[in-house]
């Protein structure tokens, strides 16, 4: 089994930045796949961005150039989001999910992961 904490979560102002941070424990391989996902009620998990277990990364064209998804060069177990020029659209609960095995060609479908976190919520006013 595998657990999944968030965290960085907040509210700022249009223009701001925040950092979110994945907090993996237990699991028995030395890195997964993880993924950031966000949601609004009323709307489908939408795929932020993806890190593959290789590195591979892959964004949704509404962050391209906004937000960053990288590892701790650390300790593999912690990923973050970095994400800059936020905007009120950025509003939403923001999910990690992990998973051992990811489509390369679906990183950011919410059905590749099967580990989920609780969420952080991230708001932006204008």
């Amino acid at each position: 089994q595998m657990y999944l904490a968030e965290s960085g979560g907040g509210s700022v102002q249009s223009g701001g930045s925040l950092r979110l941070s994945c907090v993996r424990s237990g699991g028995v391989y030395r890195n997964y796949g993880m993924g950031w996902f966000r949601q609004t009620p009323g709307k489908e998990r939408e795929g932020v961005a993806s890190i593959d277990s290789d590195g591979s990364i892959r964004y949704a064209d509404s962050v391209k150039g906004r937000f960053t998804i990288s590892r701790d060069n650390a300790d593999e177990k912690i990923v973050y989001l970095q994400m800059n020029s936020l905007e009120p659209e950025d509003t939403a609960m923001y999910l990690c999910a992990g998973s051992s095995v990811v489509d390369r060609n679906r990183p950011l479908s919410q059905y590749q992961y099967n580990y989920w976190g609780k969420g952080t919520q991230v708001t932006v006013s204008s």
